[in-house]
C-alpha cells in the first residue's frame, strides 16, 4: 500500500519553520512577514481568513511600513483574494510547483560514493557556491536563524565541487531549500545525487518525507523530480504591484 502524503498546508507550514522570516506579526486578517532581504517566500502577506477591499489597503500599509513593496501569496482556495488583487493592479509573480515524497522511496537508492556529504556549519566553498547561485547573506541568514535540525548538502561531480543545499527538518517533513548547482556541472547528476544524499540524512534524523518548492518555469528541475518519484501536490503564486498601476 503506497505511503499517504502530508497535505499542502502541513508542507507550508513546515516550509516557513525551516525557511523563516525575520519577523511575523498578525495584522487583521493578514499574517505580515518581514524577510529582511530574503527573497518572496519569507516577505509575502498571506490570508488568515477571506478578505475585502478594506482588507488590502490594511496590508499595504503594513507592508510599507517595515520597508516592503506590497506582496502577496496566493495559494488553494484563496481565488477570491486573487481576483480582488487583480482588480487592484497586481500581476502573477513566480507560480511554483510543490514536490513531496515519502523519504522511504528515495533511500531505496544509494547516491554513488563521494558524490554528496552532509555538511553543517557549511563549508567554504558552499559559501562561495551560494553566492555564485545568487543565495547570498540575507539568504543564507535565514539558514542560521532557522532552529529545528538541519544540514547543508555539498554534492561533487567530476572530482570538483558541484552544488549546494540546505535541508532542514520540521514535523517529520524534510525541506530542501537553496538548492544551486555550478553551471558548467550541470547534466552530471549532481542535483540527483544532492537530493539523495539529503534523503538518507533525513532517514537518518527520523523524517518521514521529503519536500521541496520550485518555481513553474525551472524546466531542469521539475522533470528531475518526476524522475525520481515525487508527487506534485500544489501550487501557489505571488502577487506584486504591476509597474504601470
Amino acid at each position: 500500500m503506497s505511503t499517504p502524503l502530508p497535505p499542502v498546508e502541513t508542507i507550508l507550514e513546515a516550509c516557513e519553520a525551516t525557511w523563516p522570516p525575520a519577523k511575523i506579526t498578525h495584522q487583521g486578517a493578514w499574517t505580515i512577514r518581514d524577510g529582511a532581504g530574503g527573497g518572496k517566500r519569507v516577505s509575502a502577506a498571506t490570508e488568515n481568513w477571506p478578505t475585502t477591499e478594506a482588507d488590502v489597503k490594511t496590508a499595504e500599509a503594513a507592508m510599507k511600513a517595515i520597508g516592503h513593496p506590497p506582496l502577496f501569496q496566493i495559494r488553494a482556495g484563496e481565488e477570491p483574494l486573487d481576483r480582488l488583487l487583480t482588480a487592484h493592479g497586481y500581476d502573477i509573480i513566480d507560480p511554483v510547483n510543490i514536490w513531496v515524497a515519502p523519504v522511504a522511496d528515495l533511500t531505496r537508492e544509494t547516491p554513488p560514493p563521494v558524490s554528496g556529504f552532509a555538511i553543517w556549519p557549511p563549508f567554504s566553498i558552499m559559501i562561495e557556491l551560494w553566492e555564485a547561485g545568487e543565495i547570498g547573506p540575507a539568504r543564507r541568514d535565514i539558514m542560521h536563524r532557522t532552529s529545528t535540525p538541519k544540514t547543508g548538502i555539498l554534492g561533487r561531480s567530476d572530482d570538483s565541487p558541484a552544488g549546494v543545499g540546505f535541508v532542514a527538518i520540521h514535523d517529520g517533513i524534510a525541506m530542501i531549500h537553496a538548492l544551486h548547482v555550478d553551471p558548467k556541472l550541470r547534466r552530471l547528476g549532481t542535483a540527483r545525487n544532492m537530493i539523495l544524499t539529503a534523503a538518507h540524512w533525513a532517514a537518518d534524523q527520523g523524517a518521514d518525507y521529503i519536500s521541496l518548492i520550485v518555481t513553474q518555469g525551472n524546466l531542469a528541475a521539475n522533470p528531475l523530480y518526476a524522475s525520481l518519484g515525487m508527487h506534485l501536490v500544489g501550487h501557489y503564486h505571488y502577487r506584486i504591484k504591476g509597474e504601470n498601476t
